[in-house]
């Protein structure tokens, strides 16, 4: 999710958004409220034009509302210390007292902000990010807020586990001694969403079986707890990952941290990057899929050294030897495999081809990745007619589709994508042109979490929700599959 000099470019759409009237009403917290609530007919991709916000700061279709959650600076955790800056990815949980979230704050450096340091919840005390987590009550109410790690930098996306936890991520590969560091980073943690006291002297373990490079985010496979993992780095550009656990693993709450502690723990399971092939023929780079469809089989290649120690892992092969991709991004688990996203590419940053977004799904029976979506480079990303560009963090709607989170250059939006592979805004960010992060539903399937990144709020949204529906017939995208979901 950090910034790149490299200018983003996407998908042109065929309709442009029509601004509509709104009405306001109020709400504990902030709530705003565009038209009245109904759904777009049948049959449209979508759920029609954005509304703009007479307090500036979400779009929304009409019937839709939002409340602000969270803003960085200003909401309060319950320890007196402000909500962190840069809140990114979210895991959502149902919780017997209602909705958990847990954020990452992709905090390294100097942000206002940081997540204070707490006794039991701190891996590194001279790093400022790490992850909050959020109760909210059914009526939508923020009950508590509290740190759930800290000590860690960067925390980017991450996902969620199969037995109800958050993996978050650190998009680093920072030394000990480097920034006042007293510890390597580049790790995987886990946090349970339970409460407080769930992860004392646990959630600061880090999981180096996972390896420690630039790390974005990753899926789990519940039927294996094989972990998928996307590295957001570049010279050379990042790789495709996967662990597989050791003989005897199984999965569940406290499992990870249990292997993480015992004897050779920091090299359990296998670490392996992705190789892919064309009819027999390596494929150096992923930018050269220019078609949805495109669908390449998938070897994986041991990683020799996960920790990095004195070579960087993507820097530990060949380019004949593995895939790339620039800017691998979001992952989500679904339809029994791995969405995941290339957010744009460039030939200036040694790709071999140029695009604004790729959504591909990684299917481990077939031991292939399929092109899925593809967003072509964008004219113009400052005018808002149905253009896309740098899609990051994902997920998988319950309602069908995906849900992508715009982090480009110009207006951003959170992209609703059909199961037929079109795209539509189902927000707009009207506030400045930061990044959206970290969509994701709660479980129910009624409230979809996102997070403006800067200057950090927090939202959740209600509409009418629904399948969106659409063909892929002459556009630029392609079909997604039968379907969607976990």
């Amino acid at each position: 999710m950090t910034s790149t000099p490299f200018d983003r470019r996407a998908f042109i759409g065929r309709t442009a958004l029509v601004g509509l009237g709104v009405t306001l009403a109020g709400s504990v917290g902030t709530l705003f409220r565009t038209g009245p609530a109904s759904a777009a007919p049948a049959g449209t991709v979508g759920y029609g034009p954005l509304v703009p916000d007479p307090a500036g700061l979400l779009a929304l279709p009409a019937g839709f509302s939002y409340t602000v959650v969270s803003r960085s600076g200003e909401t309060t955790l319950d320890g007196g210390a402000a909500f962190p800056s840069d809140p990114d990815a979210n895991g959502v949980f149902a919780t017997a007292a209602g909705t958990a979230l847990v954020t990452n704050h992709e905090v390294g450096g100097d942000e206002p902000f940081g997540v204070p340091v707490v006794d039991g919840l701190t891996y590194d005390p001279g790093a400022r990010g790490g992850t909050t987590t959020t109760t909210i009550g059914p009526d939508g109410t923020r009950r508590e807020q509290y740190v759930s790690v800290a000590g860690t930098v960067n925390n980017c996306a991450g996902g969620i586990t199969p037995w109800g936890t958050w993996l978050t991520c650190e998009e680093t590969e920072a030394r000990a001694g480097s920034k006042g560091f007293a510890l390597d980073h580049g790790y995987v943690f886990e946090v349970d969403p339970a409460g407080p006291a769930a992860n004392i002297d646990k959630s600061p373990i880090p999981l180096k079986f996972l390896g420690r490079y630039a790390h974005e985010a990753v899926a789990v496979d519940p039927a294996s707890s094989v972990v998928y993992l996307t590295e957001d780095a570049g010279s050379p550009n990042g790789l495709f990952y996967r662990w597989t656990p050791p003989q005897g693993f199984v999965g569940g709450p406290g499992a990870f941290h249990a292997l993480a502690q015992s004897p050779g723990g920091d090299t359990a399971g296998s670490l392996q990057a992705m190789t892919c092939f064309q009819d027999g023929t390596h494929v150096p780079d992923l930018a050269q899929a220019a078609t949805p469809g495109v669908t390449y089989t998938v070897q994986w290649i041991d990683v020799p050294d996960r920790d990095a120690k004195t070579t960087s892992v993507r820097k530990q092969f060949t380019n004949d030897q593995v895939t790339r991709s620039r800017k691998l991004e979001g992952q989500w688990w679904g339809d029994g495999g791995a969405y995941f996203v290339a957010s744009f590419a460039r030939t200036s940053d040694g790709s071999v081809a140029e695009h604004d977004g790729q959504v591909w799904f990684y299917d481990p029976a077939t031991e292939t990745v399929e092109l899925k979506t593809l967003f072509g480079v964008n004219p113009d990303p400052s005018v808002d007619t149905g253009n896309y560009d740098g899609p990051d963090n994902i997920t998988v709607s319950p309602h069908g589709g995906l849900i992508l989170a715009e982090d480009g250059d110009g207006i951003s939006h959170l992209i609703g994508v059909t199961e037929s592979g079109e795209p539509f805004s189902v927000a707009r960010n009207e506030l400045n042109d930061s990044e959206f992060c970290g969509p994701a539903f709660s479980a129910d399937g009624t409230t979809l979490y996102a997070n403006i990144q800067s200057p950090g709020i927090t939202l959740a949204i209600r509409g009418p929700w629904r399948p969106a529906t659409g063909s892929a017939a002459g556009s630029s995208t392609g079909s997604l599959g039968p379907r969607f979901g976990s």
